[in-house]
């Protein structure tokens, strides 16, 4: 074959010198950084046990790509900032994508003269892998089956193997955000609040690790199938940690009789926003005169909390404990209401003082969840829901899922003590993983190259020196 020389694109001169560049640099990857994601799953045995999610009906004999290699390519793509599957078809050309998915033939030896040079899967493949989820679509080209339950349970079976032991306390934070649309997707609705046809995914985390991602049609409350979820996971969590306490915590929006009673039979504390009436201001209407001195006095912020037993005139089936915040700002007064079971009347502190704690450390701490979702909606491309049918897209918001656990379990198991260990997602792709690498295939190894002049050459060093420290999953 004739070796056509390669465009060279001129960038100016430096002195004498013109700069000159073209694409003719060989095996290069711009994602050398993603074998520390590969030694993170060893570690956790994300992507064996995702595949395993998934019913493989197609017939062996003639794949090419084992199921295995196209959950990984996905995953790891998604975690390496690939959101599109378009971008699948140059990708699949790239040897350390092709290593940590664990493809031998990272040179692309293919039966198919076409494909020769390309070690993984193109965006047709993997577009057969997602449109498979369509319940639909059961015919000659969707043979690959998602088992959703599967998948559910090995979110929350990672999480609990994240503990060396039983922890006192867990604090399940809950909620819902906004997925916008921009075609006609099934299940695409007009939100009044948001203002935009969307999803109105629920979410639910503890700490920084993802319990639930479930995709829902917007027209509907914002707690919808929130007791369910929780259900699932209070019962799994339960049957490994009994005497474990379990709060759960969430905006107003989730301050429902059915999930607050089923919290209160289930023996669930939880701590949840209630949303202002003219009942509440004027329970704390004394509390709201003293704020408003104690701003006119100072010119400064001022809150004052108070504690009651309150119960609404229909929703509720009983009376519970409300924390009232009396506060006022320059802007005027700005009253907020939480209910929780984890006052302590009997407690030798005084319930206001017991209320203040409540709100200012226990449910504002709720905002970093926020910081979570945003995680994976702008850096993992949760939002990327662009399929027309609704279970090929919420088989896209698990593979987003499963991208953010493996970064969140880089960021857990090999970042500690490091300048990065509370970096959100984006910020470790763009220092950790988006790192130049040559490589270069022998008969006994394949060598990676990494920069010499790679600022982060520590961290990363630190981050592969504590993962193999672990022990592998077998």
């Amino acid at each position: 074959m004739t070796e056509c020389k390669p465009e060279q694109l001129s960038f100016g001169s430096l002195g004498r010198r013109e700069i000159v560049a073209s694409f003719d640099g060989g095996m290069i990857s711009s994602d050398g950084g993603a074998l520390l994601l590969s030694e993170v799953d060893t570690r956790i045995g994300l992507i064996d046990r995702l595949a395993e999610c998934f019913i493989d009906g197609r017939a062996q004999q003639f794949v090419e790509h084992p199921l295995r290699h196209l959950i990984a390519q996905r995953v790891l793509g998604l975690a390496l900032g690939y959101e599109d599957l378009n971008d699948h078809d140059a990708l699949r050309r790239d040897p350390v994508l092709a290593a940590v998915s664990r493809q031998a033939d990272v040179l692309g030896e293919r039966r198919r003269a076409d494909d020769v040079g390309c070690a993984l899967a193109g965006k047709s493949t993997l577009n057969r892998l997602e449109g498979s989820a369509k319940r639909s679509a059961r015919g000659r080209y969707k043979k690959i089956v998602p088992l959703e339950a599967a998948m559910d349970e090995l979110l929350l079976s990672l999480f609990i193997e994240s503990f060396p032991s039983a922890p006192a306390s867990l604090t399940l934070d809950i909620d819902a955000t906004d997925d916008p649309l921009h075609g006609h997707q099934e299940g695409r609705f007009f939100h009044g609040y948001y203002d935009n046809y969307c999803y109105l995914p629920l979410y639910i985390f503890c700490g920084e690790q993802l319990l639930c991602a479930r995709l829902r049609t917007a027209n509907q409350d914002g707690a919808a199938g929130a007791r369910d979820e929780l259900m699932r996971i209070v019962r799994r969590l339960r049957a490994t940690w009994p005497t474990t306490q379990i709060i759960l915590r969430g905006d107003s929006g989730f301050c429902r009789d059915e999930l607050l009673s089923w919290c209160e039979a289930e023996g669930v504390d939880y701590i949840v926003g209630l949303a202002k009436n003219a009942r509440l201001k004027r329970a704390i209407g004394g509390e709201a005169r003293q704020a408003a001195e104690a701003f006119e006095a100072t010119q400064r912020p001022a809150r004052v909390f108070s504690v009651f037993r309150y119960r609404t005139r229909k929703s509720w089936s009983s009376e519970r404990w409300v924390v009232g915040k009396a506060e006022h700002l320059a802007k005027g007064e700005n009253p907020r209401f939480i209910v929780t079971t984890l006052l302590d009347p009997t407690c030798a502190t005084p319930v206001a003082e017991q209320g203040c704690v409540l709100y200012e450390q226990v449910y504002c701490a709720r905002g970093e969840m926020e910081n979570r979702i945003k995680e994976q909606q702008l850096n993992l491309f949760a939002d990327r829901t662009s399929c027309t049918a609704m279970p090929a897209n919420q088989l896209r918001l698990y593979f987003s899922s499963f991208a953010y656990v493996l970064l969140q379990a880089l960021r857990r198991l090999g970042l500690t003590g490091t300048s990065l260990e509370k970096a959100q997602c984006g910020t470790l792709r763009e220092k950790l993983l988006k790192v130049g690498a040559r490589v270069r295939v022998s008969v006994r190894k394949l060598w990676v190259s990494l920069p010499t002049a790679y600022p982060y050459a520590e961290v990363f060093t630190h981050a592969w020196r504590q993962l193999q420290m672990l022990p592998l999953r077998i």
